[in-house]
């Protein structure tokens, strides 16, 4: 009987310090940016809290179009789908360096300013990626030239040219502000993707002290500008190991969260490899984050035209599982029919095969949208 007590007590105990680990995160909560609204600030606090509850639903570009529809105010194919819209809403600044009126996505600044506020007042969240030219060439992000990132670095060829593209983010970042004219606090998502090879900040294409020098000129630059409210996402795409996630961290004094990005592939059908790889990655950073005391994320993932009719609850929440995730980001429905585009779309829409399953999806407890996130 003392042995079965004895085991007992000392079961409570362990279960007692697994618990408090796993509430580290709840503890030591700071934010790399010492100048940080009180807004930001506050932001980052309840994205800690709410895993708690459950993890946010994000979409890509959400309120500027969908299947077959452009730019009607208020509308959203999640909306139109579930009731709600997300809670975490996905931007792209891509153009914005080359004074260009809209995005790499042709959704117009203009508006895109206007969602991100429309959002806030509701009570989601935004987050700003970067899909910039490269500075080296003049082509796209996903020229690959092999040292792009070393010329803009101090002392680089396009250096200069650089700090320019930063100024103009921070003044659009700056001119996003509330009714009271407070900034809106942002997740900012940038040189995402970064472990794979296809965009010129990628794996491959500078080495990793070129990236962490990057990372944290961009860092200090903006706050220079006078940018204190953003929170800052780092971002890998696939990885397998510990050491391969952290191969171009900066360090902890200068991201808030950790996070990659993984999609399904058509080859697999079952999303078997899907949960299995996701599964794998969290187990990664949910150690990483707990150690460092950082919320994590799923910032991109997605099935194409999501053709299994039980993809929500029967794949994305088993890959998910139970780690205490901030959110995960579906990526966007591009999905109009133009000649030479094809439809492209990664969440449910009216009529879409998954439909139903993603009702039965935003009604699991655990999952957050904006409905549930503005009473917090």
């Amino acid at each position: 009987m003392k042995k079965t007590v004895s085991t007992f007590i000392m079961a409570l105990l362990i279960g007692t310090s697994c618990s408090s680990k796993a509430n580290m995160t709840n503890t030591n909560l700071s934010i790399s940016d010492k100048k940080a609204t009180p807004e930001t600030v506050a932001l980052y606090k309840k994205l800690n809290e709410l895993t708690k509850k459950g993890y946010m639903f994000g979409h890509q570009d959400d309120l500027a179009y969908g299947v077959n529809w452009k730019y009607e105010d208020g509308r959203s194919d999640i909306k139109d789908v579930a009731g709600d819209y997300p809670a975490i809403y996905g931007w792209d600044i891509a153009g914005l360096e080359n004074d260009k009126a809209n995005n790499i996505d042709n959704v117009p600044f203009a508006k895109m300013k206007q969602y991100i506020q429309e959002s806030h007042e509701r009570g989601g969240i935004s987050t700003i990626s970067w899909h910039f030219d490269n500075p080296a060439t003049g082509k796209s992000a996903w020229d690959n030239t092999p040292n792009s990132l070393k010329t803009v670095l101090p002392g680089g060829e396009n250096h200069q040219k650089f700090t320019t593209w930063l100024d103009k983010a921070a003044t659009f970042i700056l001119s996003l502000k509330d009714k009271k004219g407070k900034h809106i606090p942002i997740l900012f998502r940038p040189y995402h993707e970064l472990t794979g090879g296809w965009f010129w900040w990628g794996k491959g294409n500078c080495t990793p002290e070129e990236f962490k020098t990057l990372w944290k000129f961009t860092f200090d630059y903006l706050q220079q500008k006078g940018v204190h409210n953003l929170i800052y996402v780092y971002n890998t795409s696939s990885f397998k190991t510990e050491e391969e996630f952290l191969a171009n961290y900066p360090g902890s004094e200068y991201a808030d969260m950790l996070s990659f990005d993984t999609y399904q592939n058509n080859s697999d059908k079952d999303g078997t490899k899907f949960i299995e790889e996701v599964q794998n990655q969290f187990k990664i950073i949910n150690k990483i984050g707990l150690e460092q005391h950082k919320p994590i994320a799923l910032a991109e993932a997605g099935y194409e035209a999501i053709p299994d009719p039980n993809w929500w609850t029967g794949v994305l929440q088993k890959a998910i599982g139970e780690y205490k995730i901030s959110y995960v980001l579906l990526w966007r429905n591009h999905g109009w029919q133009e000649k030479e585009q094809k439809m492209h779309y990664y969440a449910p829409f009216s009529g879409q095969v998954s439909e139903k399953d993603f009702v039965d999806f935003y009604k699991l407890d655990k999952t957050l949208f904006e409905k549930d996130i503005k009473k917090n």
